[in-house]
């Protein structure tokens, strides 16, 4: 074919091409983006961040100014219930046990004293006097009898027997005042005063003693030693962490989610774990608690959730940062379609729906969504053809008259 039929043939296509476009423009079809309303399963999530905590952990802190003595474990060792981890100089706290120990038991002496009327040299005085007191008044009521008995014939006065009266009188005094003296030697004020300073012993004590104790540190169950903070030979202070352990089998999430999403949070919902250092490796959990208040981290308005997660291979380790999907509902078998397809107006959904090509208005009811996806409860059936939208941008009104050119 020679130059001049190329170009012939070239400017009728051209024409032909422009004609079908204008033909198209002057019926006002539209081409449309479109897809069909399938049936699958859709999974509504939450996604966030967190952070990986020990389920029950173990720190031991330094109980005193004092120097590590001994180091027996190292970090990642896998130890026994009263496994002994490691030990602190503990002369000071022998010393100051000793101390204590030696004025609980003067408390206590001087607390059996008041209690049983003095010292037990007092108490026998006291018996002594009581005695004697009691032979007085005993002697005294005789003397009075006597004379009384003697006035009656006349061979007593009167001021015989007054006499004798207030003689008896002053001798049960002093029987009352040495019974007193036996049984309620202290005043109440004072038995409190020395109750009080056997008490201050007492917590003297057993702060002695639960310092010795805890200059030996032991693990209270099996677990892993995931931080160890001293070694030996280096100076500590008081509240110093020593050590930490766990049982890492099992660890826990604290998630942060942004506070819009709480509200689809139940206990027991499925949550996966990923971990950024190992890339497709994922960890199932479950919901343990969801939020009970929000706060301000950042710029973020959170509630805190935990998730229990099975680490049964101890590769999450603690207070690592990790990411997590929250399962929040999944429905099988339902009818969606794209969130494209979806409009709202008046609090109501619709999609456009394409009949005879020609678009249509048609209201539907919504469930659950994703990224992608809206599952619609009524409206439309399955299969059903919804635009998606124009290929030029133009926008999308009910009567329009459409070609779809992809779906």
């Amino acid at each position: 074919m020679s130059r001049r039929n190329w170009i012939i043939a070239a400017g009728v296509i051209v024409i032909v091409v422009v004609l079908a476009a204008f033909m198209s423009s002057s019926r006002g079809v539209v081409p449309v983006r479109a897809e069909r309303a399938i049936r699958e399963t859709i999974i509504n999530t939450i996604q966030t961040n967190g952070k990986i905590e020990p389920v029950q952990n173990f720190e031991a802190h330094a109980p005193g100014p004092t120097t590590v003595k001994r180091v027996l474990v190292l970090e990642g060792d896998h130890v026994k219930k009263g496994q002994l981890l490691l030990q602190l100089d503990d002369a000071d706290a022998r010393a100051q046990a000793a101390k204590a120990r030696a004025q609980l038991k003067g408390a206590e002496a001087d607390l059996a004293a008041v209690s049983g009327g003095g010292t037990h040299q007092e108490v026998l005085s006291t018996q002594a006097q009581l005695v004697k007191a009691r032979g007085a008044r005993d002697s005294a009521q005789r003397n009075l009898e006597a004379l009384q008995r003697l006035e009656k014939n006349g061979d007593a006065s009167p001021a015989e027997v007054t006499a004798a009266e207030n003689q008896l009188k002053a001798a049960q005094a002093d029987l009352d005042l040495a019974t007193q003296q036996l049984k309620g030697r202290y005043s109440r004020p004072e038995v409190e005063r020395v109750v009080a300073q056997k008490a201050e012993a007492q917590a003297a004590y057993d702060a002695a003693e639960d310092l010795l104790r805890n200059s030996n540190v032991s693990a209270p169950g099996d677990g892993e030693v995931y931080r160890l903070a001293v070694r030996a030979g280096q100076f500590v202070t008081t509240g110093d962490l020593l050590v930490q352990v766990a049982n890492l089998s099992s660890v826990q999430v604290r998630g942060f989610v942004d506070e819009p999403d709480i509200g689809r949070l139940v206990t027991g919902q499925q949550v996966t774990v990923s971990w950024d250092a190992l890339p497709g490796r994922t960890w199932i959990g479950k919901v343990t608690r969801v939020p009970t208040t929000v706060s301000l981290t950042g710029t973020r308005t959170v509630g805190e959730i935990t998730c229990e997660i099975d680490n049964a291979d101890l590769k999450l380790l603690p207070n690592i940062n990790v990411n997590l999907t929250v399962m929040t509902a999944r429905h099988d078998n339902v009818l969606t379609v794209s969130r494209e397809a979806m409009h709202q107006e008046d609090s109501k959904h619709f999609v456009y729906q394409i009949a005879d090509d020609v678009l249509k208005k048609q209201e539907v009811q919504t469930s659950i969504s994703n990224l992608t996806r809206i599952e619609v409860t009524g409206g439309i059936d399955p299969g059903a053809r919804v635009a998606l939208g124009a290929e030029n941008g133009a926008p999308l009104h009910p009567g329009l008259r459409v070609e779809v050119v992809q779906r």
